[in-house]
C-alpha cells in the first residue's frame, strides 16, 4: 500500500483530486483482501474476476495536480528558508553596525580626553613658566655708561639689532663724551631747528622714527638714545660698529 505523501506536520483539507487517489488506494487494498479469502481450488466467475482485477487509474490531470502540490509546497518551503536566512543575516549587520558605533564613540571619547588633557597640561605649563618668570628677579644695570650701555645691548639682542660694546662705546665718547644731556647748538641741525640730543647726538625725528619698543620716549633717557641711534645706524651702515664719523 502506498505511503500517504501528506504527514500530519502539513495535513491539508483533501481536495477532488486526493479524494479520488484515496478511493483508489482503498479498493486496491479491499481487492487484495478478497483476493486472499477465496480457496485455491474455488472458481471465479469472469465478472468477479474483472473486478478484482481491475487496476485503479490516476488521470494525468491528477497527476500533476499531485506534482503541483508538492513543487508548491517545496517553493513555499524554500522561501521561508530564505527570508530566515536573509532575516538572520541582516540582524548579524545590525549587530555590526552597532558595535562598530560603539567602538567608534569609545575611540571619539578618548580622542577628546587626551586632547583636554595636553591642553590642561600645557596650560599649566604655561602657568608654571609665568610664575617662575614672576618670580626671577629682573636684571639691574648700574646708572653709569658701563650700565647704560650694557641693558641696551641686552635690548638690541632681544629685538635683533646688530652692535658690540666697543662699537657704542668708541661712538658715544666721540658724540657726547658719555654725557647724557648732551645737546648740539650750533650745526646744521641746530640751524634748522632740530638739535641732536643724548649720548649718540640724535636728532628728535630720527629718535621717534627708529625708536625701539620698551624703551622711554624721551630722547635724552641713556638707553633709549643708545637703542633708538643703534638701530637707526643698523639701517643706514648696517652696524654701529660700521659708524667712525658723524651720521
Amino acid at each position: 500500500m502506498p505511503k500517504n505523501p501528506f504527514t500530519r506536520g502539513h495535513s491539508r483539507a483533501l481536495t477532488k483530486r486526493h479524494k479520488i487517489a484515496v478511493a483508489g488506494v482503498a479498493t486496491l487494498g479491499a481487492a487484495a483482501v478478497a483476493f486472499s479469502a477465496v480457496p485455491g481450488n474455488a472458481e471465479t466467475t469472469t465478472s468477479e474476476a474483472a473486478t478484482y482485477s481491475a487496476p485503479v487509474k490516476y488521470s494525468s490531470e491528477d497527476l500533476k495536480g499531485l506534482q503541483a502540490d508538492v513543487k508548491a509546497q517545496l517553493a513555499a518551503k524554500a522561501l521561508q528558508n530564505k527570508a530566515a536566512e536573509a532575516k538572520t543575516q541582516a540582524e548579524a549587520k545590525a549587530k555590526a553596525a552597532a558595535v562598530a558605533k560603539k567602538k567608534a564613540a569609545a575611540a571619539a571619547a578618548k580622542k577628546k580626553a587626551a586632547q583636554a588633557r595636553k591642553a590642561r597640561e600645557a596650560a599649566s605649563r604655561a602657568a608654571h613658566r609665568a610664575k617662575l618668570k614672576a618670580a626671577a628677579p629682573k636684571k639691574t644695570y648700574a646708572n653709569n655708561l658701563d650700565g647704560w650701555i650694557k641693558e641696551s645691548l641686552a635690548i638690541m639682542r632681544a629685538k635683533g639689532i646688530p652692535g658690540s660694546y666697543n662699537g657704542l662705546y668708541r661712538n658715544i665718547m666721540r658724540e657726547s663724551s658719555g654725557n647724557p644731556n648732551a645737546i648740539n647748538n650750533w650745526d646744521i641741525n641746530a640751524i634748522n631747528g632740530i638739535p641732536s640730543k643724548g649720548l649718540l647726538q640724535v636728532i628728535p625725528p630720527t629718535f621717534q622714527a627708529y625708536h625701539v619698543a620698551g624703551t622711554s620716549w624721551n630722547i635724552y633717557d641713556p638707553v633709549a638714545n643708545i637703542t633708538a641711534a643703534a638701530n637707526y645706524a643698523a639701517d643706514k651702515y648696517g652696524s654701529m660698529d660700521n659708524v667712525n664719523s658723524a651720521y
